[in-house]
C-alpha cells in the first residue's frame, strides 16, 4: 500500500511537471499568424492555448496583435484559455482596405468581430478590450449578447469630454510623441503612413464629437448583460476618471479595479498583476 502511494505521488508530480512544461513551451513559442476572410477583408490573427474558455483581444486605436497584446499572449494561462488576437480591419496586416473613421466605425468593428469569431467557429467567448477596443467590446456585448460570456475593458469610454478631444488634438502630430510610444507604430505602418493615419483618426474623433455631441455608445450600456470588469489607471492622461463611474453605474453588476499610479496602458505596465486579475475574474462564478 505504501509503495502504491509513493508511485501515485510520483506520477502526480510528473504529470504536474509536464503540464507546467507544456504551458511554458506554449507561452514562449511565437504563435503563427493566420488569415481569414471576413466581409471582404483578410483579417490577420493569432490563436494560442487549448483551454475551454475562449477570449478575443481587441486592440486600441491603430493597434495590432503585437503592439497591444504581447504580454497577454505570453502571460495568460494556455491550459485554461484559448486566446484569439486580431489586427482589426484596416490596421496592421489586416490591410487593405484602410479604415475609414466615420461616425459608426466602432459599430462596424463590433460587427466584424462577431463575424470574425463566427468564421473561426467560436460561438461563445469573453472579450478583452483596450481603449478603442473596449468601446468595440461594449457595442459587441450589447448587440450580440448570446455570444459573450464576460467583458473586460480598460482605458475605455462611452462618450467624449471636450478636454479629452483637446488632448487628442495636442498629440495629433506624432513628432510630439515619445520615441518609446511612437516607434512600435512606425514599425507597423512606416513613419509617413502612421502620421497620416493617426491624423485621420484624430479628425474622426473630432467629427464624431461634433456630430453626436460627444456620445459614442452610452445608449447601449444598459444592454450589456454579461459580467463586466472595468479596470482603470488613475493617472490616465487620455480617459477621464468620470468614465469609470459612468460605465459602472450603467452596466448592471459590473466590477471595478483601479491602479492608483497606472496610466493608459495598464495591461502592459502592470502585465503580471493585470493578467492575474483578469484570469481570476474570468474564472469566477
Amino acid at each position: 500500500m505504501l509503495l502504491w502511494l509513493r508511485n501515485a505521488k510520483a506520477i502526480l508530480r510528473a504529470t504536474n511537471c509536464i503540464k507546467m512544461l507544456d504551458a511554458k513551451c506554449m507561452s514562449t513559442a511565437v504563435p503563427k499568424e493566420e488569415k481569414v476572410k471576413v466581409s471582404g477583408c483578410n483579417i490577420n490573427y493569432v490563436k494560442v492555448g487549448k483551454g475551454s474558455h475562449n477570449l478575443i483581444c481587441l486592440p486600441g486605436a491603430l493597434g495590432t496583435i503585437w503592439t497591444d497584446y504581447k504580454p497577454q499572449i505570453e502571460g495568460i494561462d494556455k491550459n485554461d484559455f484559448t486566446l484569439v488576437a486580431w489586427d482589426p480591419p484596416g490596421y496592421g496586416k489586416s490591410r487593405p482596405p484602410m479604415k475609414q473613421f466615420d461616425v459608426d466605425f466602432y459599430e462596424k468593428d463590433a460587427d466584424y468581430a462577431f463575424n470574425f469569431m463566427k468564421a473561426l467557429n467560436i460561438p461563445k467567448y469573453s472579450i478583452l478590450g483596450w481603449s478603442d477596443g473596449g468601446i468595440t467590446g461594449i457595442i459587441h456585448a450589447a448587440k450580440y449578447p448570446e455570444t459573450v460570456q464576460k467583458l473586460v475593458i480598460w482605458g475605455s469610454n462611452s462618450f467624449m469630454l471636450p478636454h479629452e478631444l483637446e488632448m487628442l488634438k495636442k498629440i495629433k502630430d506624432i513628432k510630439l510623441w515619445s520615441k518609446k510610444m511612437r516607434q512600435p507604430m512606425i514599425d507597423v505602418y512606416g513613419e509617413e503612413l502612421f502620421a497620416k493615419y493617426w491624423s485621420k483618426w484624430v479628425e474622426g474623433m473630432e467629427n464624431l464629437f461634433n456630430k453626436k455631441d460627444g456620445n459614442i455608445c452610452s445608449e447601449l450600456l444598459k444592454d450589456v448583460k454579461c459580467p463586466t470588469l472595468i479596470l482603470y489607471g488613475e493617472k490616465d492622461p487620455l480617459v477621464d476618471r468620470v468614465h469609470v463611474s459612468h460605465l459602472h453605474t450603467h452596466i448592471e453588476g459590473s466590477r471595478i479595479h483601479l491602479y492608483p499610479d497606472g496610466k493608459h496602458n495598464i495591461h502592459i505596465s502592470y502585465a503580471e498583476d493585470f493578467n492575474k486579475k483578469v484570469q481570476d475574474f474570468l474564472q469566477s462564478p
